[in-house]
């Protein structure tokens, strides 16, 4: 654990032996020359959070200065880096402050861990909101707090991948990062997810975004190739595999951080960290339909079944339905 600063405030975290810092707000450091956004989108409950929690941790480790920040209404992003604690949400924290007739201050939302910066954008209650336009809120209250005035070298995004938002798609709509990772399994949903991401960024680079995908993370790779086929077929690199191995599940599962140099797993995520900063961002070849299901057997995917058409017999039980006509119908003179 890095040395806490004086004045900072260290708040424990009961029951998971982990402590998260708060960042002095008075403190400030020279920005960046450049700092390297990243956009990090997949299917929800494909390992986006394991993968950047660890990737993260590494960076942190090989003296880069990161804030990983979550955008995902679930607000899990960081639950794997602190422990399983949870981190006061933006969207939650702004609306209390404003309750309270008070202001935001980067030491309420941001949190530290081993040098790794972390915060949770969050969303509205189940029902009561949209989604995307949390995002958007978020994100202009981060704006508020000096965002672009921050020194950091790499600055994660965590979207969820599978919901088409223009919210969730802020970052290649606008320009506000400079490249896109996906990360996927050698399933057919995953890998859907990871094709409207690549159709995403074709469409907005079109309207002259300059947005592109550095290349895809296969997490729980099992070995059968779907991902690897599809990264070939999009022109986009694999980052890394991240293999299915049960020594990686139960450590995730039990909120353990295994992207350290000194761990089994170090040196995996260490050349995903080094990928990460050098894939330079690529306009992707998205794939349709039918070319992403020859990716697996038709044994897996039912490819070989034919669409029959339904007749209004089927629908009604009669081949014909009877109905009074609504037209009007004037006499003529």
């Amino acid at each position: 654990m890095n040395q806490t600063a004086n004045n900072a405030v260290r708040v424990p975290i009961e029951n998971v032996g982990v402590s998260i810092e708060k960042p002095d707000a008075e403190k400030t450091s020279p920005a960046a020359e450049k700092t390297q956004i990243i956009a990090i989108y997949g299917k929800g409950g494909i390992g986006k959070s394991f993968t950047l929690a660890n990737l993260s941790y590494m960076m942190a480790q090989l003296g880069k200065k990161v804030l990983l920040i979550g955008c995902d209404p679930k607000s899990d992003t960081t639950s794997l880096l602190f422990g399983g604690k949870a981190c006061p949400t933006i969207i939650e924290t702004s609306s209390k402050k404003k309750q309270a007739g008070d202001e935001v201050q980067v030491g309420d939302v941001c949190f530290k861990r081993d040098g790794v910066y972390a915060m949770e954008l969050g969303g509205p209650e189940v029902g009561r909101g949209c989604g995307g336009r949390g995002i958007i809120h978020g994100f202009e209250t981060l704006e508020k707090l000096g965002f672009h005035d921050w020194g950091f070298d790499y600055v994660l995004l965590d979207f969820l991948g599978d919901v088409v938002c223009g919210g969730f798609g802020l970052p290649i709509a606008r320009d506000m990062c400079q490249k896109v990772i996906v990360v996927a399994s050698n399933d057919l949903q995953s890998l859907y997810v990871a094709n409207n991401v690549c159709s995403a960024v074709e469409y907005f680079r079109k309207l002259g975004g300059n947005v592109g995908v550095a290349g895809m993370v296969i997490n729980k790779d099992d070995g059968s190739g779907e991902a690897q086929a599809f990264t070939e077929k999009a022109s986009i690199p694999v980052l890394a595999s991240i293999p299915a191995h049960e020594d990686i599940r139960r450590k995730s599962a039990n909120y353990e951080i295994i992207g350290s140099p000194q761990g089994q797993w170090g040196s995996l995520f260490e050349e995903l960290a080094i990928n990460v900063a050098e894939a330079p961002p690529q306009q992707p070849t998205p794939l349709t339909q039918d070319q992403l299901l020859n990716l697996f057997s038709g044994d897996t995917v039912g490819r070989d079944v034919v669409l029959e058409p339904a007749t209004v017999a089927d629908m009604c039980g009669s081949e014909k339905i009877v109905k009074p006509s609504l037209e009007v119908i004037y006499d003529t003179v």
